[in-house]
This record gives structure tokens, sequence and C-alpha cells, in this order.
């Protein structure tokens, strides 16, 4: 056995070198799955006629507006979600342009997870088409996975439709799950193993992780960090630093493979949009459309139990890339009639900020959102309940048991069975449910 060595008389000792980081098992314990081009997949189920055709999904049939979906074959052509009809016309003479509808999509959307759950507990339903997997014990070997998802994806072909592909990704972590699958689209099938971590994701973007947008990537680039490789080789504390707010670090453990439990979300708004139709883009039209989307998002504030302290009137002229916004507070409430009255208070704003404009009120999208939701707990019966309906003090008790009343005889008779004010006569778009990215909405509001 050889003798240690001594430094060397009248030399410094050797300062040990900081020992290597030990990371925990990073077995593969995610499956993320990722249906490609699904609403434009879906409408290619419905309409043989579309098949292997480019085609893009739209709110409605104008050139201002823009494609809400993009089919594979769309996409060859640089179209994708966010274009404008009128750029999709002009970069694909054949491009197809069918209408919404998004109750299809939900239908869809339940019959995959229930695809899904035959072969494997969904343990999160991430987005309309996007779902997480945890793998158990015997399924998280490299054999067993890829084998799982190529029986999730044979299913998902053969009883739901051959038009719905889907790329999956597989990896120790929900978030390098989700990164691997979108790297190859569409039908792809991509693995991150543990040794293979960091350095498999030395050649994505900073910007291809979920998490990263613009102004995160400015500030990683103000402290020196322009691609992955370079925010791996910091010392987590350090990447910490950089990426700035508690818990800052997790995002290089994750990057490394760890497993990191997930932290809790909460639903802080509750709002619904539309864009109007061109014809429709009047100060009465916009009006009535306001008022019908504040009695859709009253209604959602009370199927989910919440009460709003805020509401938020929001939209977006024809001549202005930038939105105009006013709030006003409320008292906690979910009565429909309060935020009515609010949203009615708010509108001169907006009316007057319309007419200022050159070529008068022109509103190409309206919005309005409610703000600073809490839970509804221990709710209890009111003590002006019984006092004469004209009472102050009994108003808004009555009104909120109204409210309700027609939450019920919507959901039996159907969507406008009843409602606040005039809904037709040819003043107001009809305003249908909508996907918005990572919110499914229940069947229940297809009635509302």
């Amino acid at each position: 056995m050889p003798a240690a060595t001594c430094p060397a008389p009248g030399s410094l000792p050797l300062e040990p070198r900081p020992p290597l980081l030990a990371f925990p098992p990073r077995p593969l314990r995610w499956l993320f799955l990722d249906l490609n081009s699904y609403f434009a997949s879906v409408e290619q189920q419905l309409q043989p006629e579309l098949r292997g055709r480019p085609v893009i999904v739209a709110p409605v049939d104008a050139d201002t507006t823009v494609a809400i979906a993009a089919s594979v074959e769309a996409k060859r052509y640089g179209i994708s979600t966010g274009t404008p009809v009128w750029e999709a016309k002009r970069k694909c003479r054949d491009i197809l342009i069918t209408p919404a509808r998004h109750e299809k999509y939900v239908e869809f959307h339940d019959a995959i997870v229930a695809e899904i759950w035959k072969h494997i507990p969904v343990t999160q339903v991430c987005s309309i088409d996007e779902v997480a997997c945890r793998l158990l014990d015997n399924e998280n070997n490299m054999e067993a996975a890829v084998a799982l998802a190529h029986r999730i994806k044979a299913g998902i072909r053969a009883r739901i439709g051959e038009c719905l592909t889907s790329s999956v990704g597989i990896a120790p972590n929900r978030l390098l799950a989700k990164l691997a699958s979108d790297i190859q689209k569409p039908d792809g099938l991509i693995v991150f193993t543990a040794d293979e971590l960091p350095h498999r994701l030395f050649d994505l973007k900073l910007r291809d992780i979920a998490g990263i947008g613009a102004k995160m990537e400015h500030r990683l680039a103000q402290d020196g960090i322009l691609d992955i490789r370079q925010y791996c080789e910091r010392r987590p504390r350090d990447a910490g630093t950089s990426w700035g707010g508690v818990n800052g670090d997790r995002l290089w453990y994750m990057l490394h493979g760890v497993d990191l439990p997930e932290k809790p979300t909460q639903s802080r708004t509750i709002g619904h949009s539309h864009v109007l139709s061109p014809a429709k883009r009047g100060l009465e039209p916009t009006r009535l459309t306001a008022r019908r989307l504040a009695l859709k998002a009253a209604s959602r504030l009370r199927r989910k139990g919440y009460r709003s302290r805020l509401l938020v009137l929001h939209g977006k002229f024809e001549d202005d890339k930038s939105n105009w916004r006013a709030s006003i507070k409320l008292p906690s409430t979910q009565d429909s009639f309060v935020i009515l009255a609010a949203l009615d208070s708010l509108f001169p704003r907006l009316a007057d900020a319309g007419r200022a404009r050159t070529g008068g009120f022109r509103l190409r999208m309206v919005g309005v959102t409610l703000a600073e939701i809490e839970a509804v707990e221990g709710e209890q019966g009111s003590l002006f309940g019984a006092l004469d309906p004209d009472d102050p003090l009994a108003r808004e008790t009555r009104t909120l048991a109204l409210s309700r009343a027609m939450d019920r005889l919507n959901e039996k008779f159907g969507r406008h069975a009843v409602s606040v004010g005039p809904m037709g006569g040819g003043r107001i778009d009809r305003v249908g449910t909508k996907i918005a990215f990572g919110r499914i909405p229940e069947m229940s509001e297809f009635h509302e």
C-alpha cells in the first residue's frame, strides 16, 4: 500500500476539492402526452374531406381573426396558432378554414382521457391536449415505459380516431417529460434518462423550457447565462440567484432529473373574452356582449364556490394592438345582478375611449374578468332575507337566489333558457363557451 504523501517543507497544505453533488435515484417517473394539432385533428376526424389537407380552425369566418389551431399540413407552410387568417391565405392558397366547435373538442378530450386510464392512471390533465401520468415502479424501466407509450398512442388511434396522433415524452420528472414531448412532432416518442442529464438538453434553447419567456431569458442573459449549458454549469444556489424569487434553484435540480414535488396552485381569476365579428364592433353590440360575458363568468363563479372582489373590463380596438382596461371594486359577491351593475358603471369609460378614436367606436375584442376571488366557506343564511324585497338590505339576498335559480334553469333547459336583458335581435354575437389555454370547460358551461 503506497505511503501517504506529505506537502514539501514550507509549502501550504492542499485544500480538499469540494465533494460532487450527490443526487437521489432518478428513475423514469413521468409520461407526458401531447396531442398533435388537436383542434384541427378533431375536425379532420369529423370531416374526412379535410384529411391530408392544410386546415386552420378559426373562431369566426373573417380575415381579421386568427387561427386558434393549424393542422400538421398547414404548419408546413409556416402557419400556426395565432397566425391571422389573411396571412394564412397568403402563405397557402389551398388553406381550408373551419369554424371552432369547442363542445366537440371537450367530448374528444374526455374520450381520450378515458382511453389513457385503461393503460395508466392519469395524474394530471394539464390542458385540453396535454396529460401527465406518473409511472409506477413496474413501469419505470426503459423497455416497459416505451411499450406503454406505444400502447397508449395505438389505443387513441384505434378507439378514438385515426387522425388523433400524439407525441410522448418520458423522463424522471414532469418538466423534462413535457420538454421531451415537444422535440419530435408529430407522432413522436422521446425518452430522457438520468445518465443523459443534463447534457442531453444542451442543444435546446432556454425558451424551449416551460416557464422561460422573453423577460426571464433577458434576466438570465444579464447574469451571463445565454443557454442551458451555462445555467446547468452554475452551482444550484448561483443558478437560483440568477432565476430569482423563492426556490429559484428548483429549475436547476429539475434539469438534472430530480423529481421535486409540485407547488400548489390556486385560481385567481375567472373570466371570458370574445372576438367580435366585423359587423358587431359598434357600441351597443359590444355592451350586450360584455354583459353576456359577465353573466357567464358569474355563473362559473357560483359553480366553483367562489366570490369576487374586483371586476375588470378590457378590450382591444381595431386600430390599436395594446389592451384597454378599467376595473372597479366589488363587495365580496357571486351575484350576477351586482356584477352587471358594476359593469354598467365601467362601460361609459370604454365608450368614451372608443368615441375619441379616429373612425369612432370600433372594438375588436372585449373581455370581462372577475379577480381577487376567494372560496365561499361556512356560508349561512342572511339575516335580511325575510325583509321586504325592495329593502336595500334584502335586495342582494334575493338577487343572489334569483341568480342561482337561473343557473338551474339553464342547466336543465339549455343555454339562454333564461337570461338578464336582451340576447337576440341581431345586436349581439353568439357568445359560446371557449377552450382557453390550460382550462377545459365543464360540459355544463356549454349550457350557460
